[in-house]
């Protein structure tokens, strides 16, 4: 078996779909995007393709390395996320070889279903009080949501008050026992970080992700020692080698490696398996596509540290498309009592409706982050 072409297909709301086609009439999907950043994505799957035209599919590891190791330069968001839809639609190509789900080929399954959590805002937060009891109300036990907006690296303590009243706010609507992730987003610098964080222990947060950026690794242990929370980050980093100081570091107790960015189903095994050697958690990253999350449910299957996984089924991004409008078989996620199964068809486990793929990548998007500034007009972390 030979591939034989890489096509790239830019869809809305925000994502990037990849299908690797081969000579034996077999197709493999996958999710290689950086969110707001996928036109340049779709040019590096291109620029990996000399390496893989021609070349069996089904050798995963070989091409991992040679598209990663290939070139003199590595890592980073767009040449990872390249690698890590490729990577995905290879693992779709061999499992549909087998007649096997991609979790089966990567040892069986050590779960059947994962215990999921619904998106519910919190950037601008109006709603969210809301959005958090009608989760709850369809079967959802756990919500995230954003923790603040924008804050100045010292700010007032009025910005503080309104994080404590949102928050208060979705506890009172979903009682004491829903868990709720506060995503600090990366927005938050560390003199902030230090005042929140105090102020949030009595809330029992299920955990508090990013509470600063990834480039100040440093700075967790310190802000670990403040909280009795979780501390969760891993969205921005993109290989083992990044993560390998995140756990030399310490003070991280869940790991978010995202399999659209950090090298795919073979990279992201082998971030689990290291994080399991410290006895730190996983839950994975994606506020992404069905292909994705086919792809995240397949890790999850195998990884005896994952415990609960993002999805973006109405996440407030997904305006123009959501997360089934492009699977044939709708109820292949099925979410039952706050947790999805995980797919067992060949490969991983979903099938793309070609068709319409095709219809939406017509129109395609340009989506970016929004431009926050704050009140003195610098720039704000988003």
């Amino acid at each position: 078996m030979k591939i034989t072409r890489l096509t790239t297909f830019l869809v809305p709301p925000r994502w990037l779909f990849l299908r690797i086609d081969t000579d034996a009439g077999l197709c493999g999907w996958g999710e290689p995007v950086v969110e707001g950043r996928a036109h340049t994505v779709a040019a590096a799957v291109d620029e990996l393709s000399d390496y893989l035209i021609g070349k069996d599919p089904r050798n995963i590891e070989d091409l991992w390395n040679l598209m990663y190791r290939g070139g003199f330069y590595r890592g980073g968001p767009v040449l990872m996320s390249a690698i890590a839809g490729i990577d995905q639609a290879l693992w779709d190509i061999k499992g549909k070889d087998l007649n096997q789900p991609a979790h089966v080929l990567l040892g069986g399954p050590v779960r059947d279903r994962i215990r999921v959590y619904s998106w519910i805002g919190g950037d601008r937060p109006a709603d969210t009080a809301k959005a958090a009891k009608d989760a709850v109300a369809r079967g959802f036990t756990a919500v995230k949501m954003n923790a603040t907006e924008e804050l100045q690296y010292v700010d007032t303590y009025d910005k503080v008050e309104r994080v404590l009243e949102n928050l208060q706010a979705v506890r009172d609507a979903v009682g004491p026992h829903v868990g709720i992730g506060l995503d600090f987003h990366g927005r938050v610098h560390k003199p902030m970080a230090k005042v929140l964080m105090r102020e949030l222990a009595p809330f029992k947060l299920m955990f508090i992700e990013e509470p600063v950026l990834s480039e100040h690794l440093e700075s967790i242990p310190e802000l670990a020692a403040i909280s009795p929370a979780p501390i969760a980050l891993g969205e921005r980093l993109y290989s083992r080698y990044d993560f390998k100081r995140v756990l030399q570091i310490g003070g991280v107790d869940i790991l978010q490696p995202d399999p659209s960015h950090a090298g795919g189903i073979t990279e992201t095994r082998k971030i689990a398996a290291m994080a399991e050697a410290y006895d730190v958690a996983i839950a994975l990253h994606c506020p992404l596509g069905p292909i994705a999350l086919a792809a995240n449910l397949q890790l999850d299957a195998v990884c005896h540290n994952a415990f609960i996984q993002e999805q973006s089924l109405g996440i407030h991004y997904n305006a123009a498309n959501d997360l089934l409008d492009y699977v044939s078989d709708r109820s292949v996620f099925t979410y039952e009592d706050g947790y999805v199964t995980i797919p067992q068809g060949p490969g991983l486990g979903i099938t793309v409706n070609e068709e319409y793929v095709a219809e939406r990548a017509a129109v395609g998007h340009r989506w970016r982050n929004p431009e926050w500034r704050h009140a003195d007009g610098s720039v704000a972390e988003w």
